[in-house]
């Protein structure tokens, strides 16, 4: 076999050679760098604002800067949105659109000028943004650059600690997608989502600490953290909930709660359990209409010492779409006054799931259509969590191509 370095392995290898002792504010003149060397100019970082509204440029020597990009109506957006790599032509060559994807999460979108592009050009450019996106993930950990850039307005301390604790707000793979979204984004106080693929098993969990401001994101991360901690002990639901509840009561005493939404989906059987504690209950969308609330047996919120819960059980059709979410999106009262209610989320997720092609699309369409319905009023944190079942398997990604 040929193990000789040809050009495109080279370019490559040398952004990776290099990455790994690379300060943060570097990466944008290094990524400039080797889009030069493959005749490319005007290169900019786009990344996504906490609140999903907007592609902020990234500032650094080599980079094209600007003002924010609209998600809605433009190629970065929908590079964004679609996830796919989007060209436009202009007087002097081609844009290229790339969006930045760790693993399946995205961070936002790369943009480049090429005077004419080839498919072995696209191919490795659809490579490096791979490759930028996994350096931007991984520096985040090292520098708050990054997530100053992300921020369109000033974030309370709550807020931050929130930020914080989540993972990361998209997961898509061959058998099942995650894709979550808060709101307000630089106010949420109370309410946190996690989750954990092991194996065949999805882990889910979503959680509304009762309150608001300090109290609510402290008690939430107590929650979370228990939730983790018994999860990762491979505690089944009903002992999940036990943890937690005991974790809630030996902190803060009898007076502080959280309800939550705890879930188990096997990805290869479409099994979905969960342990309902006082949270709303979650909706089963089957080619995009609601076909019922997941009501079950439940018990009381965390921290209330309710009894051992029953678990609940939903065989899942490929396809289906699981939305859970908390009780500040039908609770908030409209300008007249008037209670938003379940029948207009239902009403609003029937008109928005036809033209949400993923689920990414599809929370944060339907966010901010909620938003408009309620007369942009959030009084209280209000956050969804969509889980798109495929089935089948990715077994074929564990196999060689050579």
């Amino acid at each position: 076999m040929d193990r000789s370095e040809g050009f495109g392995e080279r370019l490559l290898g040398q952004l990776l050679d290099r990455a790994h002792e690379m300060p943060p504010q570097l990466i944008a003149p290094l990524v400039a760098e080797e889009v030069r060397a493959i005749g490319g100019w005007d290169v900019s970082i786009l990344l996504q604002d906490y609140a999903q509204q907007t592609l902020v440029p990234l500032p650094g020597r080599g980079l094209v800067e600007g003002e924010p990009v609209p998600l809605e109506g433009t190629p970065a957006g929908r590079a964004f949105l679609s996830e796919t790599v989007v060209e436009t032509r202009q007087a002097d060559g081609v844009r290229m659109f790339l969006p930045l994807l760790d693993g399946s999460d995205e961070v936002g979108v790369m943009s480049l000028t090429l005077d004419r592009i080839n498919d072995d050009d696209r191919r490795l450019l659809r490579r490096l943004a791979g490759l930028v996106a996994d350096m931007l993930v991984t520096k985040n950990n090292y520098t708050d650059q990054f997530l100053r850039v992300r921020r369109r307005a000033l974030m309370s301390v709550p807020a931050e600690i929130q930020w914080s604790l989540l993972p990361p707000l998209t997961m898509t793979t061959p058998q099942v997608a995650v894709a979550g979204i808060l709101e307000p984004a630089y106010d949420v106080a109370g309410d946190s989502l996690d989750y954990a693929l092991n194996d065949d098993v999805l882990h889910l969990a979503m959680i509304d600490a009762m309150g608001h401001g300090l109290n609510a994101a402290v008690l939430a991360t107590v929650a979370v953290g228990a939730y983790r901690h018994a999860r990762r002990a491979e505690a089944g639901l009903a002992e999940l909930y036990a943890f937690m509840d005991n974790a809630i009561d030996e902190q803060f005493g009898p007076d502080h709660f959280v309800t939550a939404q705890m879930m188990r989906l096997n990805i290869g059987t479409g099994l979905l359990e969960w342990v309902n504690a006082g949270h709303p209950a979650p909706m089963l969308i089957r080619d995009h209409q609601v076909i019922c609330a997941l009501e079950g047996h439940g018990t009381l919120p965390v921290g209330f010492g309710g009894s051992t819960p029953l678990i609940n059980q939903r065989r899942l059709r490929p396809g289906d779409r699981v939305l859970a979410y908390t009780d500040g999106l039908i609770e908030e009262h409209t300008t007249g006054g008037e209670q938003f209610g379940e029948e207009r989320l239902i009403a609003t997720i029937e008109r928005v799931g036809p033209a949400s092609a993923t689920v990414q699309q599809m929370v944060r369409d339907l966010s901010y259509r909620l938003m408009g319905e309620r007369g942009g009023i959030t009084s209280d944190d209000a956050t969804l969590f969509l889980i798109e079942w495929r089935g089948g398997t990715a077994d074929h990604l564990a196999r060689p191509l050579l």
